[in-house]
């Protein structure tokens, strides 16, 4: 089992980042931040290429999980990596259907693989 679901895509980065937010939406999610990761770390001096993190949260998803295990908020909220990497730019998402793994006495049922299908579709549709 894949930790990620990574995909390449021809968009541009500042189009693919914008395809993510869209795509987020239209799945009935919210996108809660957008980080900057070249931005923050070029404020430090370090060089990266584009990478940003898109932040987002369906609020029923998120009390179902903190009430099975409240140290899942440690996963939450879900998140997107758009990067670019040797000039081709990436759409990366955590695959929810890891969560039991790593919380095995939370009986997360079917949920997981729910959502996981919800973030590949974004990811996909983003592309």
């Amino acid at each position: 089992m894949e930790f990620d679901y990574t995909l390449t895509t021809t968009k541009t980065f500042d189009k693919a980042v914008l395809s993510v937010q869209d795509e987020i939406a239209k799945a009935g999610m919210r996108v809660l931040y957008v980080h900057d990761v070249q931005k923050t770390l070029a404020e430090k001096g370090f060089k990266r290429e584009p990478f940003k993190i898109v932040e987002f949260c369906n609020a029923k998803f998120a009390n179902e999980f903190l009430n099975k295990d409240i140290k899942i908020g440690l996963c939450l909220p879900c998140k997107i990596n758009i990067y670019t990497k040797n000039r081709q730019t990436f759409i990366s998402g955590m695959r929810p259907i890891v969560l039991p793994q790593f919380f095995p006495k939370a009986d997360l049922g079917e949920r997981p693989k729910e959502i996981d299908q919800i973030i590949q579709n974004i990811i996909n549709n983003a592309k």
